[in-house]
């Protein structure tokens, strides 16, 4: 008899550090929760729950749309099947309903790794380690890919927290976003172009969420004196939930979620870091040709300020 699961999400990993307290989650390596003396810095979903809209998944080997799920690499071309049928498109990669391993749990931090095996649309073999550690500066996350087969591999990352609102309605809350363009997209929320962003799209000075309608990416982040990009969104008391990423990342993905299920509609504010935008097998626009032994890294974290 195989072993009971009780969890849809797998086994749940807990880690905590005075104040903070995260779980992560076997199944896609996703951030289940993470709070700050008892405050939500993420939408939180429960144990028993399949997660409602890749809740804080970890988005491999492509963030975002793939157009109809097919591209050409290495003069074959690919099909993968359409996860998202409304657009049809291939969505967020293939980690996410992925069972992890775990090969590192402490009190402050864990670590899991999956094996991705080469298979009909994507022939390539990676093997993904990610890594989540609590400090008094908040949760720090690291993903470290590795190209395990003999042909080079097209690859892109990304990851998809949904920041909290803290309990407050998201139309009492102020949204900022480190990026000076927009990426202009069709029908199907695939890239067109690039546009200065202006106007409600441009965030980067603190605006109302209110009659905000975002599914968007955006590219030329501003960086600090630590080569941070950051979003923030501020509740009315003040307090932000905010998510950086350092520079092995340079595209966010912003969304209001006002067109998801009706019961997740604008429950906060995705804020995703990513390493390249939408339909990236196809364009090539910032696609990393992961080529055998090699490996990517990338570093983003959260807090609550």
């Amino acid at each position: 008899m195989a072993e009971a699961r009780p969890h849809p999400s797998g086994d749940q990993f807990r880690i905590s550090h005075q104040g903070h307290r995260a779980t992560v989650t076997q199944v896609g390596a996703a951030l289940r929760e993470y709070s700050v003396d008892g405050r939500d810095v993420v939408v939180p979903f429960g144990a028993d729950e399949i997660s409602p809209v890749f809740n804080a998944a970890v988005l491999i080997p492509w963030p975002n749309r793939l157009r109809d799920g097919s591209y050409e690499y290495g003069g074959e071309t690919h099909q993968l099947p359409v996860t998202e049928p409304a657009r049809n498109t291939a969505l967020h990669g293939l980690a996410a309903w992925e069972r992890w391993s775990v090969i590192e749990h402490s009190g402050s931090a864990v670590a899991l790794e999956l094996e991705l095996v080469a298979r009909p649309g994507y022939p390539f073999q990676l093997v993904a380690q990610i890594r989540y550690a609590l400090s008094d500066a908040g949760l720090e996350v690291t993903l470290d890919v590795t190209n395990v087969g003999a042909s080079t591999a097209p690859y892109g990352c990304g990851f998809h927290p949904w920041l909290s609102t803290g309990g407050a309605n998201l139309d009492e809350c102020t949204v900022r976003l480190d990026a000076g363009t927009r990426v202009t997209t069709d029908e199907r929320l695939l890239p067109t172009g690039t546009e200065p962003a202006s106007g409600t799209y441009d965030l980067r000075e603190p605006r109302s969420a209110a009659g905000l309608d975002l599914d968007d990416a955006y590219v030329d982040v501003v960086r600090d004196a630590d080569g941070l990009s950051w979003a923030h969104l501020t509740a009315p008391d003040g307090r932000t939930s905010a998510v950086w990423m350092d520079e092995s990342q340079d595209v966010w993905q912003v969304c209001t979620g006002d067109h998801i299920a009706p019961g997740r509609r604008r429950m906060g504010l995705a804020a995703e870091p990513m390493t390249c935008v939408a339909d990236a097998f196809r364009t090539r626009e910032r696609l990393v040709h992961l080529a055998p032994g090699e490996r990517h890294g990338v570093r983003w974290g959260l807090t609550l300020l």
